[in-house]
């Protein structure tokens, strides 16, 4: 009885604070997110050509945030927010936004919300992508998927928590973070939010990355490494081909080589199936470069680029390691390797002269994420997307977050979600569905209430 008794007066709270955070305030949020791609100019991220201002999305939150605040402007009655703006360069700052709970130990958290964008070319859009156009359901604009809709969709549930004032337990947090899309600048962002540790005392709680898309959790995500194989022959007339060591051919071979071996020492792993991933690890060529030169003439050299993409079942360390024995068998012997045709060759004996691969790595390497699925978090989630959504089916992919590895390496319980579509994600014509958004603020409302109900812990 004791047991039914506390149920449903988990059940009663849940539904009073359902009520009082209601539902999303539609024209409310369309106009803020309106105001914030007409921000995406200035905020695509793509350096040194493009740098963006993250501070020109912030004014617009503070904007929304600032009369329900603890700092409130002049002439509004203020509120229980706490807002901090935090910048580590001119112009490109963080918000961290604080609905305070009565229970120090007890917090949830909604990061992940970036206020950059990836670049758009006018010209390749059916639709303006810097200013908000709404075509039925479809809000269009570069962000409205990733991940400026997230943005306005926080903000207005940071909103709404200062409007109404519930009596809660639990510490909201709402983090706006800068500088997500490129991963070749460091000390912008959450990464340095961490390090001064003010993100420390979100450890006490699930922690939500609101940055990916398709309304259903998105519980794993794949490590990244990027790669560059080099090969050098000798250049030579095409008319005398074998006079030349041909490093397109040399190139095509080892990468061929080098693929076998990386799936043979890296195969599909099992728990990629419990997690639902699409596809295994993948080793790919995305690139091709040679300096040039006519038709007839057999290049010196030429490059082949591309990725790892790694399930978070494997070492990115492992991978390099492995790659890199690979192209040093095949130089040692290189004479071994397969060619193409009856005078290809890489070994010119009377010259001494062999030709020879090298891999060379980008530093900024990434592991895969598997999140907790035993985590209180991660049921909570589950169960708020069957209520609001109908059903539940997450999903991971070998797509890189690598922002959130480095939030779980740190102690972080992360999980993550997003209401933009897949379909649209970094591509021309990006638009999200307003009907996805309202199920997302619902969401959030399920979340809390759940875990208001049950705690945390």
């Amino acid at each position: 009885m004791e047991v039914q008794t506390e149920r449903m007066a988990g059940e009663d709270s849940r539904s009073r604070l359902r009520e009082t955070l209601g539902e999303l305030d539609k024209e409310a949020f369309v106009a803020l997110l309106g105001k914030l791609i007409g921000e995406t100019r200035h905020v695509q991220n793509n350096p040194p050509e493009l740098v963006p201002k993250e501070d020109r999305v912030v004014r617009h939150v503070l904007d929304s945030l600032l009369p329900y605040s603890t700092t409130p402007p002049p002439g509004a009655a203020g509120g229980p927010l706490v807002v901090s703006h935090v910048s580590y360069v001119d112009g490109r700052g963080n918000l961290i936004v604080e609905y305070p709970g009565s229970d120090n130990d007890r917090i949830l958290s909604f990061v992940g919300c970036h206020m950059d964008v990836v670049p758009a070319n006018p010209e390749d859009w059916d639709f303006d992508p810097f200013s908000l156009s709404v075509e039925g359901d479809q809000l269009r604009g570069r962000g409205t998927t990733d991940c400026l809709g997230h943005v306005a969709l926080v903000t207005e549930l940071m909103k709404r928590l200062g409007q109404n004032k519930p009596v809660l337990k639990s510490t909201i947090v709402a983090v706006f973070i800068a500088n997500e899309e490129n991963s070749s600048e460091s000390g912008i962002g959450v990464d340095m939010l961490v390090k001064d540790g003010l993100l420390e005392k979100l450890k006490k709680g699930p922690l939500f990355w609101i940055d990916t898309a398709d309304k259903h959790p998105c519980i794993g995500t794949g490590g990244m490494i990027a790669w560059r194989l080099r090969a050098t022959g000798k250049l030579f007339h095409s008319g005398l081909p074998h006079k030349a060591v041909n490093p397109m051919e040399l190139a095509m071979e080892a990468l061929k080589e080098i693929q076998s071996r990386f799936y043979k020492d890296f195969p599909p792993h099992p728990m990629e199936s419990v997690y639902g991933f699409a596809t295994p690890s993948t080793m790919k060529p995305t690139q091709w470069s040679y300096p040039g030169g006519g038709i007839s003439q057999i290049p010196g050299e030429c490059t082949i680029s591309g990725d790892v993409r790694l399930t978070p079942f494997y070492s990115p360390e492992d991978v390099v390691r492995k790659l890199q024995e690979y192209v040093d068998n095949i130089n040692t012997n290189v004479e071994k390797l397969d060619t193409r045709g009856p005078v290809s060759r890489y070994c010119l004996p009377d010259e001494n002269l062999s030709g020879r691969v090298e891999i060379t790595f980008h530093e900024a390497m990434t592991s895969g994420v598997a999140c907790n699925l035993d985590s209180k978090g991660y049921h909570v989630l589950c169960k708020a997307t069957e209520e609001v959504v109908g059903h539940v089916k997450p999903y991971s992919i070998t797509g890189t977050l690598p922002l959130i590895r480095d939030l779980q390496d740190e102690g972080f319980d992360v999980q993550t979600t997003g209401y933009g579509l897949m379909s649209t994600y970094h591509a021309k014509n990006e638009y999200c569905l307003l009907t996805d958004m309202c199920q997302g603020y619902l969401v959030f409302v399920s979340i809390i209430s759940q875990l208001e109900a049950a705690g945390i812990n």
